[in-house]
């Protein structure tokens, strides 16, 4: 059964608009967490996606971060000039160059890190655990839904 018609699909009621200006919202909350830090926002998911093992080439941090691959080596040329990350050749694929992160990459994500749990444990100050729980897993549910839907387009 289809939700959306024409009579319920506005702005305050689409998905696709709550989660983009949710992600806003959330990204200008959480600048002066990384201030002190001197990294942004891209930069510091890099950092962090690098350190979790989700991306350990160009890439998969593009495809991890949703950004194109060209602005994704820019981000990785900024975190080598800072010396947050290096660069190999793979030796088994010459081709492939690996990602890892510094000392002080791994030390910067992670203090940002701390600063984000930070903030967002004062945000969920008035959330029970279980909404939290309930929120993240139909976010979880959500992606993976989008994720089937881009490699299979079923509508247009």
């Amino acid at each position: 059964m289809a939700f959306y018609s024409e009579s319920n699909f506005f702005p305050d009621r689409s998905v696709g608009y709550l989660i983009k200006r949710n992600f806003r919202l959330c990204e200008d909350a959480l600048a002066p967490a990384f201030v002190e830090e001197a990294v942004t926002f891209t930069q510091w998911q890099a950092l962090i996606s690098i350190y979790f093992g989700r991306a350990t080439t160009g890439a998969e941090l593009a495809n991890d971060l949703a950004h194109d691959k060209g602005a994704t080596i820019r981000t990785i040329d900024t975190l080598e000039e800072r010396g947050w990350i290096t660069r190999e050749r793979d030796l088994a694929d010459r081709r492939c160059v690996n990602l890892a992160l510094t000392e002080a990459g791994v030390s910067t994500a992670l203090r940002v890190r701390q600063r984000l749990i930070a903030c967002w444990n004062v945000w969920l100050t008035d959330w029970n655990s279980a909404d939290v729980e309930t929120l993240i897993d139909l976010l979880q549910r959500l992606e993976v839904t989008l994720s089937k839907a881009a490699s299979e387009p079923s509508c247009g």
